[in-house]
């Protein structure tokens, strides 16, 4: 006879994998949530998904979801015996932040979702977060404490009934993954299409440049009030929670379109100091600082002097300009620092080595540029096969 754990494994199919993901590849998918994401699909939620990342022009930052994707399709395909037989139907980075929750509830509210549905958690509960605990109604395990690296896989079925918690502080970030039999949901061959058209247009060497969305894909508006009301934009709300200011050198009309504003060069200034380097656009940016968080503890600089990187004293009337625009991104500062609240943010928001920042700007370009470079020689294999893939590159 089974055992009595094999029959409740059959009645709620699940499975716990701890530490799947390093460290490193954590922190990378932070890194492209934190310098890509859009309002989400709840309240207090935000997202980033592939499509979104191609249409900003920035599709490199798909290659490091690639190796991710394969093997956790593999662990799905060998846990639920059905090898060759499953399609990902939906990828996308979702982090959770104060006061987002879920009751009691099922995935499968269209069909072809009532396969296997997987989490991987990015960050941890009570280090990155506080609340967020998931639940399952039954069946075991009842509750997951998320700790990045982990992975739970179950179906998105009645069987698997489940709830998160309130997220208290922080933010909690997930890697999530929809699974489908139905070939005609499957999520690479319209990334294909879209890599198609958007590398067609883009042939120049080095990085690409990433360009805004529209601007109300940016704007969080607390229950879904107007722009003019409240909220903020959500590029400027991640530069201000880590202590940034943005400054547009030329003076802003009062009537500028929103969208237009985001797209204008700017530099960027924190307390007093101005880094006298020009960014495209407000999401060069802010990739730029999110980059540099990432790999902020790594940077050797030691050979830098302080001295040649360009930082000035911002002049009372640059200040002037930054106050008076804040407010076009930002209709409640409060607001956007208890939603976008790190845990870790006030030790980044105190200190800033501007020779560590100066070198990330030229490594953020060429760790661009070496994503872009393996983007381009891939495509042809993914479009051939219409199917998202690791190339094994002879020689490289």
């Amino acid at each position: 006879m089974e055992s009595e754990a094999k029959q409740k494994q059959k009645q709620h199919p699940r499975l716990i994998l701890h530490n799947f993901l390093s460290d490193d590849q954590c922190k990378e998918l932070e890194f492209i949530h934190k310098s890509n994401s859009t309002v989400g699909y709840r309240p207090n939620v935000f997202s980033t998904t592939l499509s979104h990342l191609i249409a900003t022009n920035s599709p490199h930052l798909l290659l490091p979801f690639v190796p991710i994707r394969e093997t956790l399709k593999d662990k799905v395909e060998d846990f639920f015996d059905c090898q060759f037989d499953l399609f990902i139907e939906f990828t996308g980075l979702i982090s959770w932040t104060r006061g987002a929750s879920i009751g009691w509830h099922s995935d499968d509210n269209r069909p072809y979702l009532n396969k296997p549905h997987k989490l991987c958690y990015l960050n941890s509960y009570r280090r990155d977060f506080k609340g967020g605990l998931f639940h399952f109604k039954d069946g075991e395990p009842t509750t997951i404490e998320p700790l990045a690296g982990d992975v739970a896989i179950y179906t998105a079925d009645s069987s698997n009934i489940h709830s998160v918690d309130e997220i208290t502080d922080g933010e909690r970030l997930t890697l999530t993954l929809w699974f489908s039999r139905d070939a005609s949901h499957d999520e690479d061959a319209k990334l294909v299409s879209l890599l198609s058209q958007s590398l067609s247009h883009y042939n120049e060497p080095g990085p690409c440049l990433p360009l805004p969305a529209s601007s109300n894909m940016y704007w969080f508006s607390p229950g879904q009030s107007s722009y003019q009301q409240l909220g903020f934009d959500i590029c400027w709300a991640r530069l201000h929670v880590l202590g940034f200011d943005v400054y547009y050198d030329q003076d802003m009309s009062c009537n500028l379109d929103f969208s237009e504003l985001l797209m204008k060069p700017l530099r960027l200034a924190r307390g007093n100091e101005l880094f006298d380097q020009e960014f495209v656009n407000i999401l060069h940016a802010l990739q730029v600082v999110q980059f540099y968080c990432w790999k902020a503890s790594t940077l050797q600089t030691s050979k830098i002097q302080i001295d040649t990187v360009k930082v000035v004293e911002l002049s009372q009337l640059q200040m002037e300009k930054i106050n008076r625009l804040n407010p076009v991104f930002s209709k409640d500062n409060q607001l956007a620092e208890t939603v976008l609240n790190c845990m870790t943010c006030e030790s980044r928001q105190h200190f800033l080595d501007w020779a560590n920042f100066a070198s990330s700007v030229s490594l953020w370009r060429d760790y661009s540029s070496k994503l872009h470079e393996e983007l381009v020689r891939s495509l042809p294999f993914w479009k051939t096969h219409q199917s998202i893939f690791g190339v094994q590159f002879n020689g490289a």
